[in-house]
Order: structure tokens, then sequence, then C-alpha cells
């Protein structure tokens, strides 16, 4: 596996830390015994007597199924860090503070969101089994087994919810700072009129006198 590893490294394109792929990671002990495979007790039971391309197929579903709850595990880490990096706006806001947010970087964290929340729910496994189960109903069975004991819907749910969460709270900031901004508009139209009337009084004072 090292090997494999250090062969696909000089592949990768925008990798993830390495403290994070050392720190995020399933590890499910197995068994081979003689009768059908099973997950079992937190346990992976391989049948023994199958032959070389059953038992591979079996030990995908298996690990298929654990490599999503890793990559679960990564993004799971990503949106933990990036409520970490919003948690003081609702305190401001509640204190009457000024939030020291500019609206291009309110804009860059709700395209992060948008990226995070695209990644989950359009373009992985999450929500619906693989197309390469649809016709092996006994890989289909090890690989939904393993899902639930590896909480991966529930884990989904919490994060999608997570996501509305931020979702709103930075929605909520992109309307204040535009709200701001118009504001800061109707003031310089206001001080421009109110210029332009004075220059306009100027000129009609010294065409009187």
């Amino acid at each position: 596996m090292k090997h494999v590893m250090q062969l696909l490294e000089k592949h990768e394109i925008q990798p993830y830390e390495i403290a994070l792929v050392h720190w995020e990671n399933e590890e499910l002990n197995y068994t081979k015994i003689e009768g059908q495979s099973k997950l079992h007790r937190g346990e992976i039971w391989l049948n023994s007597e199958l032959d070389l391309d059953d038992a591979i197929l079996e030990k995908f579903a298996f690990s298929n199924a654990l490599c999503l709850s890793v990559k679960l595990a990564i993004w799971e880490a990503s949106l933990d860090k990036f409520v970490e990096s919003i948690q003081s706006i609702p305190e401001a806001l509640k204190a009457g503070k000024k939030v020291k947010l500019s609206h291009e970087e309110v804009m860059q964290k709700m395209g992060e969101l948008f990226a995070l929340r695209h990644h989950i729910n359009l373009s992985s496994d999450f929500l619906i089994t693989p197309d390469f189960y649809w016709d092996r109903e006994n890989l289909e069975e090890l690989y939904d087994k393993t899902c639930r004991f590896l909480s991966i819907t529930r884990r989904v749910k919490v994060m999608n919810e997570k996501l509305q969460h931020c979702m709103e709270l930075t929605d909520l900031m992109r309307n204040h700072l535009t709200e701001k901004r118009a504001l800061r508009l109707e003031w310089m139209i206001v001080i421009l009129i109110t210029i332009e009337v004075m220059f306009e009084l100027g000129r009609v004072f010294f065409l009187i006198k």
C-alpha cells in the first residue's frame, strides 16, 4: 500500500494536508471464515471459499464504504474549520460590534460553502448507491451494511444542517454589507446634491450682487 501511495503522490492535484490524511482514517478488523461474507459487530468476515475474482469484489465493497467514510471525514474537518472561522460573527452581531469582513470575503466564504455542498450532495455517492452495485445484490448488501455501520447517512444529514446554518449566517452578512453599501451610496448622493445646491446658490448670489 505504501509503495502504491508513493507512486500516486507524483500525480496528485491539490492534495489534502498530510496531518489531516493521517488523522482521518477508518480501520476495521477482518478475518476469513467458511461461509457467507458479512459485517458482524464491527468486524469484517470474509468468505475463504470464494474464487479470487469474487473475493476481490467483496473486498472492494467493504473498502468502498470505508473510503467513502474517510472522504466524508475529510469534508467534515473542512466544515469544522470553516465554522471555526466564522464563530465570532454571531457574538459580534449580538454585542452590536462591527464585523471585520469585506463584501469580497463574505462572497468567498459563500463560495466555499457552495463548493462543499456540491461535493457532498452532487458529486459523490453519499446519497445514492453507486450504479456498480445495481446488478450485484450480494455486494450491494455488504456495501450498504458497512455504510450504515459507519453512519454515513446520519453524518451527511448533520453536515447539511450545519451547511444550511452557515449559509444563513453568510447570507445575513452579505445582506448587511449590501445595505451598508447602499446607505453609503445614498449619503454620497445627498452630499453631491448638497454641494450642487450650494454652488447654484452661490452663482445666484453673485449674479444678484
